[in-house]
């Protein structure tokens, strides 16, 4: 059996791969402001002057986590697409926004953050990226809307806000206080809340 051996692109995405695995396990742990080039650097058990050679600086790997972290929460939300009823559809994509957020919650904290003048772009990116998820919730919010008839009362893009800033909301304070999340049973309270 003939093997192909790599071409050093194929290295250097590995590196650069296995440099954002690493660093989004310290973000998620440590949060962005407590993670530094130095702490990602002696994690991974290189040089700093090695991990600058893959990337500029700490900004250019937390948008490349959160650019990550973005595709999954959005994985995870398009699953409850496969539900059939509108509620269920609702009810699974609470459940798996929850469920995520506490996996990785101090990432989800970090979108909450103010973070200083000089990590404006950061701050646009993750902007861009809340959404990006907006637009996949807002359509499921309007189905269960729309199965309730009372799509003419009721905007649904401020809906979708309120949602995802009342999931961002509890995912901090189970954080905060160190609480494991009960998804199921919240999303059962938020529906019966928001949409009955």
């Amino acid at each position: 059996m003939k093997t192909i051996a790599k071409q050093p692109e194929d290295i250097i995405q590995d590196t650069k791969k296995y440099i954002t695995d690493t660093a989004r396990r310290l973000f998620s742990e440590f949060s962005y402001l407590g993670v530094s080039m130095n702490d990602i650097a002696k994690r991974l058990n290189i040089t700093k002057a090695a991990l600058y050679y893959h990337f500029t600086g700490k900004a250019e790997i937390y948008k490349k986590v959160l650019d990550e972290v973005f595709d999954d929460l959005s994985f995870s939300i398009a699953q409850a697409s496969n539900e059939t009823a509108a509620d269920e559809k609702l009810r699974k994509l609470i459940k798996n926004y929850l469920d995520f957020g506490f996996q990785e919650k101090n990432l989800i904290k970090a979108l909450m953050l103010k973070l200083s003048p000089a990590d404006n772009q950061i701050t646009k990116h993750i902007t861009q990226l809340r959404e990006q998820i907006a637009c996949l919730i807002q359509p499921i919010i309007e189905k269960v809307l729309a199965s309730k008839k009372s799509v003419e009362k009721t905007d649904a893009k401020l809906l979708t806000s309120l949602l995802t800033s009342l999931m961002d909301g509890l995912l901090l304070e189970y954080s905060f206080l160190n609480k494991k999340i009960d998804s199921a049973k919240i999303s059962d309270q938020i529906i019966a809340v928001l949409f009955s």
